[in-house]
């Protein structure tokens, strides 16, 4: 028997809601187990390169005078994109914002605030990691998961000075505010998009495959893709979808 429209539309609409729910658990879920894994401060640096990443260096080797110092790095990188990121991308979601009985003004400002802290986190973390890499005397960036983490951080800042334009958008008297939020919002999945691949690519080097393995890896290797599918949605029936309806 065919569905009514209202009945796929009341359908749709629950499928978004049940995606939305999943991707603030995986926000928060991911950065917690990963804090359970790297256990911060903890004084064993673990190296090298796992699936996808090339040859192998040495598996695990003490970090040279700041015990504990690498074991910040996946948790910072963890909550700037996976919980902060994906948080603050969330909030403008018509089913599932934690703040949609809020004004559209307070969403962009915590909007605004979550970005920046996941910078601030990002930032940390890739301040961490080539320091850390520094003192123990291996190269910076000659794999695809640093290479990305790199692009991903450096996109992120870039991403946050151009949000300024929508505070005040009188700084581009030429464009329209409804063009600079469309462009605002697909460069910005890009951003997060970058974030995730990051993400997925340090699942594959050594310390997380020799800690994470059999099917705990793939269910890990799950969470940023859910949260990727989720807000690619979001993101398109907001403006890609709306969009081309109006041509």
């Amino acid at each position: 028997m065919a569905l009514t429209a209202e009945t796929e539309s009341r359908l749709y609409r629950s499928l978004r809601v049940a995606a939305g729910a999943a991707a603030h658990l995986v926000a928060l879920g991911f950065p917690a187990a990963v804090a359970v894994l790297a256990r911060p401060g903890s004084s064993e640096c673990r190296w090298g390169r796992g699936r996808g990443e090339g040859r192998m260096s040495q598996l695990t080797s003490p970090c040279a005078s700041l015990p504990g110092l690498f074991s910040w790095h996946p948790l910072l990188m963890a909550l700037a994109f996976s919980f902060l990121m994906t948080e603050a991308l969330l909030i403008f979601s018509p089913e599932t914002s934690l703040l949609r009985s809020f004004s559209r003004k307070v969403r962009v400002r915590a909007h605004w605030v979550l970005q920046l802290l996941a910078l601030l986190c990002a930032l940390l973390g890739l301040g961490i990691i080539t320091y850390n890499k520094h003192l123990n005397g291996k190269g910076h960036f000659v794999t695809w998961h640093g290479l990305t983490g790199l692009l991903a951080v450096l996109y992120t800042g870039g991403q946050c000075a151009g949000g300024m334009v929508l505070l005040y958008p009188k700084l581009m008297k030429n464009w329209t505010l409804a063009k600079l939020k469309l462009y605002h919002a697909t460069s910005g999945l890009v951003g997060y998009l970058l974030g995730c691949a990051s993400l997925m690519l340090g699942m594959c080097s050594l310390w997380f495959t020799t800690t994470v393995t059999g099917a705990s890896w793939y269910l890990a290797m799950l969470c940023p893709l859910v949260t990727s599918l989720v807000i690619m949605n979001q993101v398109s029936n907001a403006y890609l979808y709306r969009k081309r309806s109006q041509h």
